[in-house]
């Protein structure tokens, strides 16, 4: 099986910042120093720039979201701390936001979802989160990262690649299934020449349903519907309509079998270098701006599917069969690509969070 392309992780490199003696910031009479509004190093308050970046277009909701944090940390911080976004790929694709933001350069902040976060090295548990049908909405997915459980495994995470998430906030709009005959039951799956992402967990939902799964760069997906090179593709609704994919495609089939949740992914170096006041800050806001993106994915999501009701077939899918064709299929994967048990503990917390 393919694996997601890594991106060669580096330790966080070490910030030493020296830290002014003085009445207010230290303890002058009693000889310890006041650390209550430091940073994990011991730093204080100060001015900040943050980069923003996002791979994805200026009305997406990813960047919609983006934008309110960025005013609302502005606001929340009198201004100490400012953020530019730089959204739609303006300071590279993935592998180069995640390789600068690693080494500290370039890059302070990725808005995306959190499936991504699993190409580097060091975050591959977070693999089991792209297990088909695996979540029944966004409030469960997000219930169970802000679980212990998933806090440790982001400490983890952290510590091995120098990419901290930092909050878990803001819905995605699911992956669905569209081709040019109707798909209701997973045996329609049978022979059906499907367009996949370049991603372990949607290559494996393809072949294990007989579909003939094929990477194809998303931007040549439209032209390579166009032309039948693939008869199907798995991206959801308002990417359908944002891509135009309706004018290629006879059906839609809202299956909804993989969710993502928006993570705010930070250097962990410039998280550290930042001070408590200002990290709470950030929680705050990013939790706030989460809920902006996620009434934008609702607006976008019934917008996009008023529109593909007026071009396409909308099938009522089977989900059970589904289920059911791909039921013991992801358990091999475990103890390889996630640490061993990590499906079996995510469905608990899943359950607990329904």
């Amino acid at each position: 099986m393919k694996r997601n392309t890594r991106v060669i992780s580096f330790r966080p490199l070490v910030i030493l910042v020296a830290v002014g003696l003085g009445l207010t910031g230290c303890g002058f009479l009693t000889g310890e120093e006041n650390t209550s509004d430091a940073g994990s190093d011991g730093s204080q308050c100060s001015d900040q720039t943050l980069r923003l970046a996002t791979i994805r277009a200026d009305e997406d909701p990813t960047t919609v979201g983006a934008q309110a944090f960025a005013d609302g940390i502005s606001e929340a911080t009198d201004g100490q701390v400012t953020v530019q976004v730089f959204p739609n790929s303006q300071l590279g694709d993935a592998n180069d936001i995640y390789a600068g933001m690693a080494s500290g350069q370039d890059v302070d902040i990725f808005y995306n979802g959190i499936s991504l976060y699993p190409t580097l090295d060091g975050a591959e548990a977070f693999t089991v989160l792209s297990v088909p049908f695996l979540w029944d909405s966004y409030e469960q997915m997000k219930g169970v990262l802000e679980t212990d459980r998933y806090q440790e495994l982001i400490d983890q995470a952290a510590e091995n690649t120098g990419v901290r998430v930092v909050a878990t906030a803001g819905d995605a709009e699911p992956r669905a299934l569209s081709a040019n005959r109707a798909v209701e039951t997973a045996a329609d799956m049978d022979g059906l020449s499907l367009r996949i992402a370049d991603a372990p967990m949607p290559q494996e939902f393809a072949r294990a349903l007989g579909a003939q799964p094929q990477v194809v760069a998303f931007s040549d997906l439209y032209i390579s519907l166009n032309q039948g090179v693939v008869d199907a593709q798995e991206n959801g609704a308002i990417t359908m309509v944002n891509q135009s994919l309706m004018e290629v495609q006879s059906h839609f089939m809202p299956t909804n079998y993989i969710r993502d949740v928006q993570a705010w992914q930070f250097s962990d170096q410039v998280w550290n270098s930042l001070c408590t006041e200002h990290q709470e800050a950030i929680h705050a806001q990013a939790e706030s701006a989460g809920d902006v993106t996620t009434d934008e994915v609702a607006t976008q999501l019934d917008e996009s599917m008023a529109t593909l009701e007026e071009h396409l077939e909308i099938v009522d899918v089977d989900i059970e069969s589904f289920r059911s064709a791909l039921d013991g299929t992801f358990e091999q994967f475990d103890g390889d690509m996630w640490p061993e048990g990590l499906l079996e503990e995510t469905r608990s917390l899943a359950e607990e969070h329904a």
